[in-house]
């Protein structure tokens, strides 16, 4: 019986939607790799909608999430269920033996790691203790208490968060008195920014590495890049998750490489799909192959590094999906 294929907390990510459905039609539709099922909170959820097949759940922070999820994964033979938001990152992983035990695998890392990367302050001080280039970074209130002598400007933002809500940059010290004092405050990287996706197999070994231009943001997630072929950060890269406690599955790293002194910032860690993913996909980086070869067993190559191509540009654009009223549960006044 062929498995299925569960992407929880769904959102806007249509376009990740379409790529398991296309790879998977590419791997031979239903041999050993079934369908693509999709869960939402909300029926307003653009992917949720896109979905064949979509159930509604409560949020991932009310109780009995877990519970219908494990549910779904019993009812429907879910073989790979793979969480898209940082919200129920930790909570499935923490429930990683309860869907082992009924057959599904979760793509996500362990709670040491998802601890790390989803606070901005563990996460610098997991970098400095490994020797991993970052910036300077401390909390507001000890940055006034130290006097330390940085340069303005200066990055604040809160120790836990995700897509940029909350970053801001301050020009001066009155500026800053005028931040909670529970902020961080980071000094500016310099050079180019990079989001690199990276796919880590179940013995933890980083396989491949795809640097991404960041050319244009929007709400903090990147709507024009370029992959660029880059050693230095590629090597560093996987230096970064094979040091992580139990990285596995699809991650990004964020970073700032300045091409002048050689050096590279690494500003955040994401253990998850990034949004830009279908850039790297479209490059030839096909992690979703990878990681359903890997759940059923089938022969894979021993680099992928080769496989994807250099300086392909993505300009995502807004595209809609259109429903009756009465699907999302509203009512024509």
């Amino acid at each position: 019986m062929p498995c299925n294929v569960l992407l929880t907390s769904a959102g806007r990510r249509v376009a990740l939607l379409d790529l398991f459905h296309k790879t998977i039609q590419e791997m031979g539709g239903t041999k050993e790799v079934g369908d693509v099922w999709v869960t939402d909170a909300s029926p307003l959820s653009s992917a949720f909608q896109a979905a064949n097949n979509r159930i509604q759940v409560p949020r991932c922070t009310e109780p009995g999430y877990t519970q219908a999820l494990l549910e779904i994964c019993q009812r429907h033979e879910i073989g790979l269920l793979v969480p898209l938001i940082d919200t129920e990152l930790a909570i499935v992983a923490q429930h990683r033996e309860a869907f082992t035990d009924i057959g599904t695998k979760i793509m996500v890392s362990s709670p040491q790691t998802i601890a790390i990367a989803m606070n901005k302050e563990k996460t610098y001080h997991w970098l400095r203790e490994n020797n991993l280039p970052t910036v300077q970074q401390t909390r507001v209130a000890d940055f006034f208490a130290t006097r330390l002598p940085w340069k303005y400007p200066l990055l604040v933002k809160p120790v836990a968060g995700s897509s940029s809500e909350g970053v801001r940059l301050v020009q001066d010290e009155i500026e800053l008195k005028t931040i909670p004092h529970d902020y961080l405050v980071q000094t500016i990287a310099t050079g180019v920014e990079y989001t690199v996706d990276v796919w880590v197999d179940r013995y933890g070994i980083c396989r491949c590495a795809v640097p991404r231009r960041r050319l244009e943001t929007r709400g903090g997630e990147v709507s024009k890049g370029m992959t660029v072929r880059h050693p230095e950060i590629e090597s560093l890269t996987k230096q970064v998750v094979q040091s992580l406690p139990g990285a596995q599955g699809v991650l990004n790293v964020q970073l700032f490489y300045d091409s002048h002194t050689s050096t590279a910032s690494i500003i955040e860690i994401n253990p998850r799909f990034g949004g830009g993913f279908p850039l790297s996909w479209q490059a030839g980086a096909n992690f979703i192959q990878w990681t359903l070869q890997e759940l059923i067993g089938s022969p894979m190559q021993q680099s992928m590094d080769h496989v994807w191509q250099s300086g392909l540009v993505m300009l995502r654009y807004d595209a809609a999906v259109f429903v009756k009223d009465s699907d999302v549960g509203l009512t024509t006044p």
